[in-house]
């Protein structure tokens, strides 16, 4: 067993009793983390051993008390154990699926299921610590990009951010109610276990407008507008309207701007999983195709709208 996997069973108080030899794991997907099924005799876990490096961004603090808001709203698997430096063992979902984005492409279902549950976790009554708020994040992202090694910015990256002003402007005179919110879906963030869809992996959670959420998601599954309408029905419980469409489609590109950073953080850390300058200039190159087209001016028309 790699050694890293022994070290991380050893500090977990569910697991310490059973002898190595009675354990198998099965090394599982993650970009920033180490993430393992972990089988004993009696249960199946999955086991999350933080990734190096990810201490400078991401409060583990928060995120153990969002996951288990979301545990509570029947939205994310039940959590064991969960360690100040992000170590964590939740239930792992048998006979089920991790979701990707051709899996959402070709099952509908899938997609409404998806809504469904976003709007189980939006509607739960309770409030995640933390306040997810993309500029902000843009600022503090762009601080930790300067402290660190020297890392080019995509051409135009900050005359983008300039631009986004103007939408910013928008939401904030036309807010929503902040919910507690996934903020980081990733299509593999979604495990389908029979007709149910489960959300995991609440690193970046927070506070949030509930748009951000879908556009994320249709971003991450590259859906079509067909697929988008289906999403937002599963969510709203109703057909979307011209706000519900737009609103959703600003934050598709908001969450481009600010993941783009994010890649690049990575790509300073040096992290192996992916090219992730790459990376970036895909989020930053979609962002600014979306922004400069006509229809995301309507979109912004359609949101003030609502107020008028």
């Amino acid at each position: 067993m790699e050694s890293e996997v022994r070290n991380a069973i050893q500090r977990v108080p569910q697991l310490t009793n059973i002898p190595l030899g009675a354990i198998d794991y099965e090394r599982l997907g993650g970009l920033t983390n180490l993430v393992y099924r972990i089988s004993t005799e009696e249960n199946d876990y999955c086991l999350r051993i933080p990734g190096e490096g990810t201490e400078s961004y991401i409060d583990r603090a928060v995120e153990k008390h969002n996951a288990k808001v979301a545990e509570r709203a029947g939205v994310s698997p039940e959590v064991f154990f969960f360690s100040e430096d992000g170590l964590m063992l939740t239930q792992y979902l048998n006979d089920s699926e991790t979701m990707s984005g051709e899996k959402f492409q070709s099952d509908e279902n899938a997609v409404r299921e998806a809504g469904k549950a976003f709007s189980r976790l939006h509607n739960c009554g309770e409030n995640f610590k933390f306040r997810f708020e993309v500029f902000s994040m843009i600022n503090e992202y762009l601080d930790l990009l300067a402290q660190g090694e020297s890392v080019e910015l995509p051409d135009g990256y900050h005359e983008t951010v300039d631009q986004s002003k103007s939408v910013q402007t928008v939401l904030m005179d036309n807010p929503e109610n902040l919910v507690p919110s996934h903020c980081d879906p990733l299509c593999e963030n979604f495990i389908k276990q029979s007709d149910k869809m489960w959300i995991v992996d609440w690193e970046y959670s927070g506070m949030n407008d509930p748009y951000w959420d879908l556009g994320d998601l249709s971003v991450e599954g590259a859906m079509s507008s067909e697929s988008e309408i289906v999403l937002l029905t599963g969510y709203l419980g109703r057909s979307p309207n011209d706000y519900d469409v737009g609103r959703m489609i600003i934050y598709k590109a908001l969450c481009d701007l600010l993941w783009t950073l994010w890649g690049l953080i990575q790509h300073m850390n040096k992290n192996p999983a992916e090219d992730f300058w790459a990376y970036s200039v895909e989020r930053f190159t979609r962002c600014v195709e979306l922004m400069s087209k006509d229809e995301f001016a309507r979109h912004l028309r359609s949101i003030q709208s609502k107020s008028s």
